[in-house]
């Protein structure tokens, strides 16, 4: 094992990892990653007791306990350029020693439990409704710049980069879901295939006053079908979360709550209260889950 510079692993005065600004031992085994700063006391709010609240720049993290169960919370920011400091930040706090410099012989595997809103693009898939991504394709370029390969679902990443424009440049990449939490905390939920975006805008298809290259890209995604399985939401983050968490050897699965629906152009009436349902939701899960 080679040890890890100062300036690939940067930490700050205190010893905490430079953007987190968290020190090994704040994390627990189980973390819920968020967007926006504001709702991770939305989640911890139901925490039995909170133990630990530390925040730098957009990332805020609280970690408590629900039972007997500790989990974390953390903001992520929008968009997987963030996902990349997250993700690398915390596997570094429970799998790099800060003294040494050196890989743990013992990796800890994270789980990680995303809770962000998404855009459905199926006009069945109800308003105000929690969707768990099965799979997300990512249409951004982070995991170009890893060792990633996943020959799970080849056909359907095959399929999709079919429909896409010849003129396209685009290198979608494919990423999964854990099996074992898939199987485990969904629980009757909606499942489906997540397109994750580079951008809120022309990325997913909307169009103002800049002109967008691909302007069928929403038709695209509507009808795209590979083998009966179809695209079922646009979000911002988990092809991301599902490539890294692969790569550094995490578990992770991603909640969906369905504020908007681009086929019937709708948008919620009460999206604070459907946030905080689906929070609660997928806190009773963890809650009971082992």
């Amino acid at each position: 094992m080679s040890r890890i510079s100062e300036t690939d692993l940067i930490l700050n005065a205190d010893g905490s990892v430079y953007h987190l600004n968290l020190l090994p031992g704040d994390i627990a085994g189980t973390i819920i990653t968020v967007g926006d700063p504001e709702r991770v006391r939305e989640v911890s709010k139901y925490f039995d007791r909170v133990e630990l609240k530390k925040s730098k720049r957009e990332f805020i993290t609280h970690t408590g306990v629900i039972g007997n169960k500790r989990l974390t919370v953390i903001s992520t920011g929008i968009g997987t350029d963030n996902i990349d400091i997250v993700l690398n930040e915390r596997d570094a706090l429970v799998n790099i020693d800060f003294q040494t410099r050196l890989s743990r012989e013992n990796l800890q595997s994270l789980d990680i439990i995303r809770i962000g809103t998404s855009g459905a693009v199926q006009a069945d898939i109800p308003l105000d409704s929690l969707l768990v991504s099965e799979a997300a394709i990512g249409l951004d370029t982070l995991m170009h710049y890893y060792q990633f390969e996943n020959s799970s679902g080849a056909g359907l990443l095959r399929d999709f980069k079919a429909v896409l424009p010849v003129s396209s440049r685009l290198e979608p990449y494919l990423a999964f879901a854990d099996s074992g939490l898939l199987n485990s905390l969904p629980d009757g939920l909606q499942q489906g295939i997540t397109i994750t975006a580079p951008g809120f805008y022309a990325p997913q298809g909307r169009q103002m006053r800049a002109g967008a290259r691909y302007a069928g890209l929403m038709n695209i995604v509507q009808s795209f079908n590979s083998g009966g399985k179809r695209i079922a939401n646009l979000e911002m983050e988990t092809a991301g979360i599902y490539g890294l968490a692969s790569v550094l050897g995490h578990r992770a699965i991603s909640f969906n709550v369905i504020l908007a629906n681009r086929a019937t152009q709708q948008f919620s009436r009460q999206p604070q209260e459907v946030i905080d349902l689906c929070i609660r939701q997928v806190l009773e899960k963890l809650a009971t889950s082992k």
